[in-house]
């Protein structure tokens, strides 16, 4: 087979899993058997995990008891947090959260522990602080105090109450945040829970997996992309612009940000959602322009390329209407796809094989060395 046939592994199936299924032709996303528009809107973020990590819906014992789990391991060790108040304020958050993560299997005695009731615990452990972990060091660059988590509120209500300095976020801003968590649990093997297998499938620690699956996530081609997206309908401006802007991108080849997808060939089913949540919030803002623009991108490229809108498209408008810092909408994204990440190092810890794929080497043949002093 040639190299180029498998070029960035497309179409190779590098594992079996109950979690996810990316049905990119039909346009459909399957949790556990749950198609993600019977989710969406249905269930809290703390039942999706719930579901990823132990394959059903709880009862409300079982998500009352996950719940306090939750809540009881959110508390930051006090060497994180000076880790985190150490860090420069221009630290870009996909990185204070990445060294963040990685610091906490250093303050964690049983880190290197694989037993599956050691690593449960710990992958439950890393959902609750790392949205503290982001929120602190939000807070941290402001130069504001660090408010303590409330065990009143669920994970969406606790971080937005966090980042906004102790300020409780109305119902509708955490229904809407709390929907994209759960629309953003887990999304089948993309580059970074790819990531997060390779690397615990060596039998490296689950903290490391995390840290891997972070890193990846940053880059503009998977995660980084929805802020992307805000900073280009920022440079766009206004709906009168939008015709020319990307005109000029399919003239000379630059990338429409939040438009089209590896595996989905038709519309991705989260941005349908997540258009609702934005056409919902935009009723409550004076301005509307966001989604006009994002709706005009969506069907010149529809049109012209036979590309759709994914799910970043339309999460940063939401995130950006929830008036959350653009910088923070990554980390919002590895928060939510924590609880899949984390699902995805158990099952590979379930019925583990080394990860070790092959390359095609095309390089030059037969050379010897000429001496340093005639080259």
């Amino acid at each position: 087979m040639s190299s180029d046939a498998t070029k960035g592994l497309e179409g190779i199936v590098a594992a079996k899993t109950y979690l996810s299924d990316v049905r990119g032709d039909v346009g459909e996303l399957i949790y556990r058997g749950y198609d993600i528009n019977e989710l969406a809107g249905n269930i809290g973020y703390e039942e999706t995990v719930y579901l990823l990590h132990y394959g059903k819906l709880p009862s409300q014992s079982e998500l009352s008891a996950l719940k306090t789990k939750l809540i009881s391991y959110r508390q930051l060790p006090q060497g994180i947090i000076d880790l985190i108040q150490s860090l420069p304020k221009d630290t870009v958050p996909m990185n204070a959260l990445r060294t963040g993560i990685s610091a906490l299997g250093c303050f964690d005695s049983s880190s290197e522990d694989k037993s599956p009731e050691s690593l449960q615990e710990k992958a439950l452990k890393i959902i609750a602080q790392i949205p503290i972990v982001t929120a602190y060091f939000h807070l941290h660059r402001q130069g504001k105090p660090l408010v303590q988590s409330r065990p009143d509120l669920n994970e969406a209500a606790n971080f937005l109450y966090l980042i906004n300095g102790g300020t409780e976020a109305e119902k509708d801003s955490v229904d809407t945040l709390d929907m994209c968590y759960v629309l953003h649990a887990d999304h089948g093997m993309n580059a970074s829970t790819f990531a997060s297998r390779v690397t615990v499938a060596t039998l490296s620690d689950i903290y490391s997996a995390v840290t891997s699956a972070i890193g990846t996530l940053k880059g503009p081609l998977h995660g980084g992309a929805n802020e992307a997206v805000i900073r280009m309908l920022q440079e766009i401006g206004s709906l009168e612009n939008v015709d020319a802007f990307i005109a000029d991108c399919l003239e000379n080849k630059k990338k429409v940000m939040g438009i089209g997808h590896r595996v989905y060939k038709v519309l991705d089913p989260r941005a349908v959602k997540l258009r609702k949540m934005v056409l919902k919030m935009g009723e409550k803002i004076s301005d509307p322009k966001w989604i006009q623009m994002s709706d005009k991108i969506a069907e010149i490229m529809l049109h012209e390329k036979g590309l759709h809108a994914n799910v970043d498209f339309y999460s940063a408008s939401v995130y950006y209407s929830l008036d959350i810092p653009i910088d923070l909408f990554t980390p919002i994204f590895a928060i939510a796809r924590t609880s899949g990440w984390t699902a995805h190092v158990l099952e590979q810890m379930a019925d583990n094989r080394l990860i070790r794929p092959q390359s095609d080497y095309i390089g030059p043949e037969g050379l010897t060395v000429t001496p340093i002093d005639q080259r």
